[in-house]
C-alpha cells in the first residue's frame, strides 16, 4: 500500500509538472488575446498615444548611442557673454568704490538719520505735552511731562549733530584725483588692440610734452603760448575719448561676431575692417600731435611763431579727424 501510494504520488505529480509546461508554452498567446481585448475597451486617443509610444521606443532602440559633451575644463577660455559680464561687474565695483559714490552714501545715510531723529523728537515733545495736562498718565504738570521732556532732549541732541554732519557733508567737494591706473585695453585678438597700444603711449608722450610747453625750464620764455597749449591739451582729450568710443564698438561688433552663425559673420568681418582702419587714421593724426607737439619743444631757438603755427595746425588737423570720427559712429 505504501508503495503503490508512493508511485501514484509521482505519477500525479509528473501529469502536473505537464500540463503546467503546456501553459507556459502558450502564456504569448494569452498575452496577445489579452492586448486584443483591452484594445477594443481603450478610446482612439489613448490608442494612438500608446502607439506613439511605441514607435519612440523602437527609435530610441535603433537610433545609436551618443556620447556625452565633454565636460568644460577649467582652462577654456570664457565666451563672450561671460566677459561681458566679468567687465561689468568690475566696472560696478569700481563705480562703488569712487568717493563721489562714498560721499553720497553717506549723505543719504546721514539725511535718513535725521529725519529719523526729528520724527522721534516731535513724538517726545507731544508725549510731554500730554503728560503735562495728565492726558498720557495719570499725573499732571512737569511730573508728568518729564518723561516726555527726558526723550526730547535726547533725540533732539542727536537731531542736531545729524543735521550738522550732514551740513558738513554737502559743503564737502571731492577732489579730481587724476586716475593713475592704465587704462584697460582691448583682448590680445581684438583688432583694435594694437591701436590702442599706440594710443596709449602717444597719450603719455604727448602729456609730457604739453608739460614742458606749458611750464619751460630754468625761466626761459615759452616757446607757445599757454592757449595754444591749452587747446592742443583739449582737443586731444576729445579725440582720445572718440578713438577709445570707436574701440569699444569694434569690440562690441568682435563679441556679436563671435556669437553670430557661420552665415551671418561676412558682414560682421566687413563692419570690423572698416571701423579698425578709422581707428588707425585716427591714431596717426593722435600721433601728428605728438610729433608737432615735439617739434614745438625742440624749437627753442627757432622763434614762438614757427612751434606755435606748426601746433596749431596739428590740432586744427586732429579736432577736425575727431569731429570726423563723431559723424561717422
Amino acid at each position: 500500500m505504501a508503495a503503490g501510494s508512493g508511485k501514484s504520488g509521482r505519477r500525479d505529480f509528473s501529469q502536473l509538472n505537464a500540463k503546467l509546461e503546456k501553459h507556459i508554452e502558450r502564456l504569448p498567446d494569452y498575452a496577445q488575446k489579452a492586448q486584443e481585448k483591452l484594445q477594443k475597451y481603450l478610446p482612439p486617443q489613448q490608442e494612438g498615444n500608446q502607439s506613439r509610444d511605441q514607435s519612440r521606443d523602437e527609435e530610441r532602440e535603433r537610433a545609436p548611442e551618443q556620447p556625452p559633451k565633454p565636460a568644460r575644463s577649467a582652462n577654456a577660455p570664457l565666451l563672450p557673454r561671460e566677459v561681458a559680464a566679468i567687465a561689468d561687474m568690475r566696472d560696478k565695483w569700481t563705480r562703488w568704490n569712487e568717493p563721489s559714490a562714498k560721499l553720497e552714501r553717506r549723505k543719504r545715510r546721514t539725511s535718513k538719520a535725521l529725519t529719523l531723529w526729528t520724527i522721534i523728537t516731535l513724538l517726545s515733545v507731544l508725549w510731554a505735552v500730554g503728560g503735562f495736562y495728565g492726558i498720557t498718565g495719570a499725573q499732571e504738570g512737569f511730573v508728568g511731562a518729564f518723561g516726555g521732556l527726558t526723550s526730547a532732549v535726547i533725540f533732539g541732541v542727536l537731531a542736531v549733530r545729524s543735521g550738522t554732519k550732514l551740513r558738513q557733508l554737502n559743503r564737502t567737494e571731492v577732489p579730481a584725483v587724476a586716475s593713475t591706473k592704465p587704462r584697460r585695453l582691448p583682448s590680445a585678438n581684438s583688432a583694435a588692440r594694437k591701436p590702442m597700444e599706440r594710443l596709449a603711449e602717444s597719450e603719455a608722450t604727448l602729456a609730457e610734452l604739453l608739460d614742458q610747453l606749458s611750464s619751460p625750464a630754468h625761466g626761459a620764455p615759452a616757446s607757445v603760448p599757454e592757449l595754444s597749449v591749452e587747446d592742443a591739451r583739449n582737443t586731444a582729450a576729445e579725440a582720445s575719448a572718440t578713438l577709445r568710443a570707436l574701440a569699444g564698438r569694434i569690440q562690441s561688433i568682435e563679441r556679436a561676431r563671435a556669437s553670430a552663425p557661420a552665415s551671418e559673420r561676412q558682414p560682421l568681418d566687413s563692419a570690423i575692417r572698416t571701423l579698425a582702419e578709422q581707428l588707425d587714421d585716427g591714431v596717426e593724426g593722435y600721433g601728428g600731435l605728438v610729433a608737432a607737439a615735439g617739434r614745438a619743444v625742440a624749437a627753442s631757438s627757432g622763434g614762438v611763431q614757427p612751434a606755435k603755427e606748426a601746433l596749431t595746425d596739428a590740432t586744427d588737423r586732429l579736432a577736425g579727424l575727431a569731429l570726423a570720427l563723431r559723424e561717422l559712429s
